[in-house]
């Protein structure tokens, strides 16, 4: 049997490539959106299905499946991270999510970025690039970026950079694009699930903004708010946004 860390990059391989190909049929905008969050869907569903037929999948793309709050298995998904970016031509800052919660905590994750043609994991981790000399980089909004993320910059000498979807932004702090992502603008359980079990195995802090763990597969679908960066920039990142909490806070211990 695979492990579920080969499910979950082989499902979101599986939808990464779909994605692909319905990018190069020439439809842009909402329309190529709408095809590509079905047919990732199916793709995911596809794999999960086959591998994990017994496992829950909660999935932005479907009807709450319920039964994941009595489930000790549940896979949190989003298909396509990023919809507005992937009908934009050229842009590469969308993503696909596939994580497990396992007995109460964030297990193997996926997050793949096919316009990259690159999939991180949770086994191996990434290994986060040393920082590089300059301002602090935190990662916000392209469209809507918070007043929080404003006050860490100015707090810690930092910029703002622009970055499309919540989990491609995420990841980019464990890629090294980034030190810091900050976003209190309303997000759900599938936008941060796979990135947060990225960050953490990475060796990334990751929060709620108000320093509080972040709590997975919880009946309330929203989590709104999210903070990951570089652990050595966490007690002064939650300073600076009125936490008072101390550096190190995380959501769980990923398994691969």
């Amino acid at each position: 049997m695979l492990p579920d860390v080969a499910v979950a990059e082989r499902a979101a391989r599986a939808a990464g490539d779909v994605l692909l190909r319905l990018r190069g049929e020439g439809l842009l905008g909402r329309a190529l959106g709408d095809a590509g969050d079905a047919a990732a869907q199916q793709a995911i569903l596809a794999v999960l299905t086959a591998e994990r037929p017994r496992d829950v999948v909660f999935s932005e793309e479907a009807a709450d499946d319920r039964r994941r709050l009595e489930a000790d298995r549940v896979w949190i998904v989003d298909p396509l991270d990023g919809t507005r970016e992937y009908g934009e031509a050229g842009r590469h800052d969308w993503a696909v999510h596939v994580a497990l919660w396992v007995d109460g905590a964030l297990g193997a994750a996926a997050v793949a970025l096919p316009a990259l043609g690159e999939v991180l994991l949770t086994e191996p981790a990434p290994q986060v690039p040393a920082h590089v000399d300059g301002p602090v980089r935190i990662a916000v909004s392209r469209t809507r970026p918070p007043a929080e993320a404003g006050a860490v910059a100015a707090a810690l000498g930092g910029e703002l950079v622009p970055l499309g979807s919540a989990g491609y932004k995420a990841v980019a702090v464990a890629r090294g694009e980034v030190d810091a992502y900050v976003h209190a603008g309303g997000m759900y359980q599938w936008d941060s699930a796979a990135p947060v079990a990225i960050a953490l195995a990475a060796g990334l802090t990751a929060c709620r903004v108000d320093g509080s763990a972040l709590v997975y597969n919880d009946p309330d679908p929203s989590l709104p708010d999210l903070v990951v960066c570089r652990p050595e920039l966490s007690a002064r990142l939650l300073a600076a946004l009125g936490t008072g909490a101390e550096s190190g806070v995380t959501s769980a211990h990923p398994r691969a």
